[in-house]
């Protein structure tokens, strides 16, 4: 059997990648042709909920809290760690895949391009990007993959015109079994199930609660089409969604004159997974359903419905509208299309193809705007083109609605099914060169760029500027402006955080880095011939005790005039001890010289050192030497040998 490595959101998840994967997972094991494991983004590496699933599932985070904490103290390594990063090289060598599936934004997938196993085994690349100009890492990257599929046409076309023909559009896919339209009784019922008038016309939207989703442009158009068009039925917008992040739903609605009681949306038991639709008033809301307090919240990306639930609540829905600034696909569009729903959608991104001859969207008109940092061009609804488009469907016959709902779920089926998608996968899969490759034999090329901790950063007015010579100088990669940990640093910056602060967390990353993948040989740094005759002094830091450490030198040499005598500090301190004749070698400080017994050696373990003096444990590490200033000693006398 061909094994498949998918990298992406847990197919437990309720987002858009997570969506897509338990589609296209469960298609692929239907088949039993293939051994698939889903390498889960933000999860931990062996939560018990990925064994759940009837394929195996691992998260892309180590299992050690300690480990997790200290990645996540830098936002940008804790980011690529969250989207497999940090233990794809790990995993690849055990799992040992004939295929690598990167789908994820394609900032959470470039780390894999660049590993030795990319173009030895059959790898592909499936993406989203959503804005013009098309992101330079993902043009940068185009001429390194060799299956390199975008979600929707928008970018592909983008990528053809500048000369990368062979990036082809591949849509994500959708389980269409368990959307459709239900029968006239059944929306009737479930009307009367969540107390909404039998007439009412209903405007819904499926979204996550973030900035992209317009919901202020929708909010206005609703309020405008009402003011200009007085509909005699009972109204509502229906917005399922989270209302514990991103839009201030009823503050925006406020400012508009949106009656609260106008606004629907979805609230979930967590105790018995019922559902009711009604207005928001709070989280946590005792569930009428099984009598269980504060059960009830509003849908995330944690936790939501199921696919059957959510096919009824469309089919609450009298029109679909799905304004935003951008979007990579948008799978609720072609679900609402799947349930015979026609769709308003903006005629932008991804959108374009959404209103393509034969989709039966009503495209959305829309003004550009440019986001600022990153310079992409957005799209703003036009509230006006909403409140008229809401019109148009509200003023349609029922068989017209009905004609156009028809034709829409047929499109979505043609370009969107799992079906469609999952042939598409198969056939690839099957037809695909096999592959031999060792994963033991190298490396990951990551691993191999030694980080430089000791580098020397100019001065530099650009804050800019300066942080990516960090990156650049000091972890030895190159950053992007777009990334978060840049983003990161920037803001901390705004925050008058000392640069010397900053400087000093990334060259304790470049440490870290370099302890775990090219640990200092203690035998690299000692001479052969003196084995039995050395003596270590350790003091790592900083300028002051390294200096007053010299003082001691002669006595030790007196006392010990047979040991060649090696000092050990951080490179930056080594310009204190030149020309010092009582030192044999000073050698570079690491973690293992905190170890004073594994220094000079215990049982099997012969040692490096007949003495080690480690000084620097009671004053840098613990500081077990102030006492409460309680002590008899004479501090001056601490300066002697």
């Amino acid at each position: 059997m061909k094994k498949l490595l998918f990298q992406t959101d847990s197919s437990l998840a309720k987002t858009g990648f997570g969506r897509n994967a338990k589609a296209l997972l469960s298609y692929l094991y239907r088949t039993k042709k293939y051994d698939i494991v889903q390498y889960c983004c933000g999860t931990d590496y062996s939560n018990p909920t990925l064994k759940t699933t009837p394929w195996k599932s691992i998260g892309t985070l180590p299992d050690d809290i300690n480990e997790r904490q200290r990645i996540g103290q830098d936002a940008g390594q804790a980011r690529i760690a969250s989207y497999g990063g940090y233990l794809i090289d790990k995993v690849m060598k055990e799992e040992k895949p004939d295929f690598y599936f990167g789908v994820q934004d394609i900032w959470g997938t470039e780390f894999a391009v660049g590993k030795p196993w990319f173009d030895k085994i059959n790898s592909v690349i499936w993406t989203t990007l959503d804005s013009l100009p098309i992101l330079p890492t993902a043009i940068e990257n185009a001429p390194k993959i060799k299956n390199y599929w975008i979600w929707s046409s928008f970018a592909t076309k983008a990528l053809n015109e500048i000369g990368h023909k062979h990036v082809k559009t591949v849509h994500g896919c959708i389980e269409s079994k368990h959307f459709s339209c239900l029968t006239g009784e059944e929306r009737l019922n479930l009307r009367k199930q969540n107390n909404i008038e039998e007439d009412a016309f209903i405007i819904g939207f499926v979204f996550r609660n973030q900035l992209r989703k317009s919901v202020p442009n929708l909010l206005e158009g609703y309020a405008l089409w009402k003011k200009e068009n007085k509909p005699t039925n009972k109204t509502y917008l229906l917005l399922h969604t989270y209302w514990k992040e991103g839009w201030g739903i009823h503050k925006i609605a406020a400012e508009y004159g949106i009656d609260p009681e106008e606004i629907l949306t979805t609230y979930v038991c967590k105790k018995c997974s019922r559902y009711q639709v009604k207005k928001y008033t709070a989280e946590d809301q005792n569930c009428s359903q099984c009598g269980s307090e504060k059960s009830q919240v509003t849908t995330s990306v944690g936790y939501g419905v199921r696919e059957n639930q959510l096919n009824e609540i469309y089919n609450l829905m009298d029109v679909y509208c799905h304004p935003f600034t951008s979007g990579g696909q948008e799978i609720p569009i072609q679900e609402a299309k799947l349930t015979e729903l026609i769709t308003l959608v903006t005629n932008y991104s991804c959108g374009e193809e959404n209103c393509e001859e034969g989709s039966e969207s009503i495209p959305l008109e829309w003004s550009e705007y440019r986001e600022p940092q990153t310079e992409f061009k957005k799209a703003s609804t036009h509230p006006h083109s909403i409140a008229k488009e809401i019109n148009t469907v509200y003023q349609m016959s029922a068989p017209q609605r009905s004609e156009k709902g028809r034709a829409a779920r047929q499109w979505a089926l043609d370009n969107f099914s799992v079906e469609v998608i999952g042939k598409f996968f198969e056939d690839f899969i099957d037809n695909a060169p096999s592959s031999n490759y060792d994963f033991e034999k190298e490396d990951s090329s990551e691993d191999k760029k030694k980080n430089n901790p000791e580098a020397v950063i100019p001065h530099i007015e650009s804050d800019s500027e300066w942080v990516l010579t960090l990156y650049k100088k000091i972890l030895a990669t190159d950053n992007h402006v777009n990334d978060d940990g840049y983003k990161t640093w920037m803001k901390q910056l705004e925050n008058k955080i000392p640069r010397s602060q900053i400087e000093d967390y990334f060259k304790k990353v470049a440490r870290d880095h370099n302890q775990k993948h090219f640990p200092v040989k203690m035998e690299d740094f000692l001479d052969e011939d003196d084995k039995g005759k050395r003596m270590a002094y350790v003091m790592p830091e900083s300028a002051v005790d390294v200096f007053l450490s010299t003082s001691l030198l002669k006595s030790l040499k007196a006392k010990y005039p047979e040991y060649n005598l090696y000092f050990v500090t951080k490179p930056e301190y080594y310009h204190i001890l030149d020309g010092n004749d009582y030192i044999h070698k000073v050698i570079p400080y690491s973690a293992q010289f905190d170890n004073t017994i594994y220094l000079e050696g215990t049982a099997a373990h012969e040692g490096y050192f007949e003495i080690a003096f480690t000084p620097h444990l009671i004053t840098q590490r613990t500081n077990n030497y102030v006492h409460n200033s309680k002590d008899k000693v004479n501090t001056e006398a601490l300066c002697t040998f």
